[in-house]
């Protein structure tokens, strides 16, 4: 039973460039063997040392995320599409970067309690 899989840029070097790609499985797991038998090197960083997900890539069986479904052990039908995104975080939040901006600089003060003094 085929199942889509789409790839996100990091992977599709592994399968030729190709955004999305078929294998076959009834479960998530089966489905990840046989895209690595298919692509050599995809689920390498999929798959955790220990036979996990790894935990900074997000897997969804049509848009369910697996972790709250059954992980490796996600049922999958013919049909479905999995999605393998890579996990986002960082950054600044904008109240930080906000504050960061709007504070005067130390030298500007030492500038203005100069111009004080003279006066």
């Amino acid at each position: 039973m085929p199942v889509a899989v789409k790839l996100p840029t990091i992977l599709r070097k592994f399968a030729g460039d190709q955004a999305r790609v078929t294998a076959e499985g009834a479960t998530l797991s089966e489905v990840l063997k046989d895209l690595e038998s298919r692509y050599p090197g995809v689920t390498k960083n999929v798959l955790a040392d220990g036979g996990g997900l790894h935990r900074f890539i997000n897997v969804y069986v049509n848009d369910e995320d697996v972790r709250y479904l059954g992980s490796l052990e996600t049922p999958v039908a013919d049909g479905d599409v999995v999605s393998i995104l890579p996990a986002v975080a960082g950054g600044a939040s904008r109240r930080r970067a906000y504050r960061s901006t709007a504070r005067p600089s130390i030298s500007s003060d030492a500038a203005d309690r100069k111009r004080l003094m003279s006066l």
